[in-house]
């Protein structure tokens, strides 16, 4: 393993070392090869834990423009299934004859 990488085993015996390489950059400690913890400095941490902030003005609208702008510079195709009709929730809650079917009684008969 580099020295960025540890195996859990190795990291408990050498914790020390562990957290003082953190302070340049993240060590990863695996199990079975598989990532199971990261050590970081506090720095990297406060990044991680600042909230992003809200971008106030940008709707979905917005969101989704610059995702398929991202796409076409990057040279993906969105595939876009058809769209269909379905009930809307309130006909869900309503009975065929439009009056609000009684839920409270539901499955007692």
């Amino acid at each position: 393993m580099d020295t960025t990488s540890w195996r859990i085993g190795a990291a408990k015996q050498q914790f020390s070392e562990v957290v003082r390489r953190s302070q340049t950059e993240p060590q990863r400690i695996y199990n079975r090869n598989q990532l199971v913890a990261a050590v970081v400095s506090p720095e990297i941490l406060n990044e991680l834990e600042e909230p992003q902030g809200e971008q106030p003005g940008r709707t979905l609208a917005d969101l989704f423009a610059e995702f398929r702008t991202i796409c076409a510079d990057e040279g993906y195709e969105v595939q876009v299934g058809e769209r269909r009709n379905r009930k809307g929730w309130r006909e869900d809650l309503e009975g065929e004859d439009g009056q609000a079917a009684d839920r409270s009684r539901a499955g007692t008969r």
